[in-house]
């Protein structure tokens, strides 16, 4: 059976945002799921900044990830490995991988260069389920999840800005956009 890993990251961030480069993760969240949308398996870890390792008040407010969760985790390279051995055991299934909008893949791929990680997701298909819904919705622009999941008839499940919740909220979405040959 195929599966898709569907991938939501936290990043420090102020109010008004910061740019892609300013900015680090801090909780990496991946739902594995078989193409009807439900999890197989997951993996959650929260990621210790190493540019600025104190989170603002806003980050804090918004992701609702306390200082005490990044101070204790482990840095990006350490979580990364984790990661990939996890990941090692799905690679034969895994068709391809999607997150909602394109700052997961942007930020993943700023964090590989320059922490100088490989990964076997630069070697599968991503795709921007927040994009390819709103082309299946003949939608005039994409929009965010929350109001994606209403339209679908959905409600959102757990705690929104949080990494594991966002993947699985966003893989509830992937049945309604992928073709029926990509399943």
């Amino acid at each position: 059976m195929q599966h898709w890993l569907v991938i939501d990251l936290e990043a420090t961030t102020d109010e008004g945002g910061w740019p892609v480069t300013d900015m680090e993760i801090i909780e990496i969240g991946a739902s594995l799921v078989d193409a009807s949308g439900h999890e197989v398996e997951h993996f959650q870890r929260f990621v210790r900044p190493l540019r600025r390792p104190l989170l603002t008040h806003f980050c804090r407010h918004l992701t609702q990830i306390n200082q005490a969760d990044v101070d204790s985790a482990a840095p990006l390279n350490k979580v990364w490995a984790q990661f990939e051995r996890w990941l090692l055991n799905h690679k034969q299934q895994l068709t391809g991988w999607a997150s909602w909008g394109d700052y997961d893949r942007r930020q993943l791929e700023q964090e590989w260069r320059s922490h100088e990680l490989s990964s076997h997701l630069s070697q599968i298909t991503h795709i921007n389920l927040k994009k390819r819904f709103a082309e299946a919705r003949q939608l005039p622009s994409p929009i965010g999840l929350k109001m994606a999941l209403n339209l679908a008839g959905l409600k959102f499940q757990g705690q929104q800005h949080r990494a594991l919740s966002d993947a699985r909220n966003t893989a509830r979405l992937l049945p309604l956009v992928l073709p029926v040959q990509s399943r």
